[in-house]
């Protein structure tokens, strides 16, 4: 029993060293989600990089969603070699952190995936705010490659979608999306500032 219980206490102490480890996810055949502190073969994909601990950052407090969220988001951005302050100023522009937000076009949560790409990134729950960020920030990625790192188009793409922004050459003459480019890249700025 004191055995016991001095494992039980080591393993609070410890704890912090042990938890300081990027985690792995594999989706195998049957949809079973396998999770790794290790790479184990090229399946696993890097799920979530644990960073140096550092106190919140000064804009959590104006980003949009919980602050639990707002961890996730950056640790997630930055393991997909993203900005946070990108993701979190789309967050803003399409949901303000809204998890069962909902377009007039069916766009779903915080980062408002449409019901095709959600599918195509294997999002089986838009409402559920990982797997919408994971999603939405690996769309992103790909419009980033898209549009070779002109952070302009991208924003319009994920708008207005690929297409658009490949027809005209840019971003579309759509006001919605002239407005929301506008938006996105404000925002973008700000958040930036106190990264």
């Amino acid at each position: 029993m004191v055995q016991l219980r001095l494992l039980f206490i080591l393993s609070f102490i410890l704890w912090p060293v042990v938890s300081g480890a990027d985690i792995y996810r594999y989706v195998d055949g049957d949809g079973v989600i396998h999770f790794s502190n290790t790479q184990p073969n090229g399946k696993f994909e890097l799920y979530l990089r644990e960073g140096p601990k550092a106190p919140p950052p000064a804009q959590a407090a104006a980003l949009p969603g919980a602050s639990w969220m707002t961890g996730y988001v950056d640790r997630f951005s930055r393991a997909n070699d993203l900005p946070p302050a990108l993701v979190h100023a789309i967050i803003k522009a399409e949901s303000n952190g809204q998890r069962k937000a909902v377009s007039p076009k069916g766009a779903k949560g915080v980062m408002q995936l449409m019901p095709f790409t959600s599918k195509r990134l294997r999002v089986r729950d838009p409402f559920d705010p990982i797997e919408n960020i994971e999603g939405g920030i690996r769309y992103l990625k790909e419009l980033l490659q898209t549009f070779e790192g002109d952070l302009t188009n991208t924003v319009a793409a994920y708008n207005a979608g690929p297409a658009a922004v490949r027809k005209y050459g840019g971003v579309p003459p759509y006001q919605e999306t002239r407005l929301y480019v506008r938006r996105v890249m404000n925002l973008y700025r700000q958040y930036s500032a106190v990264e």
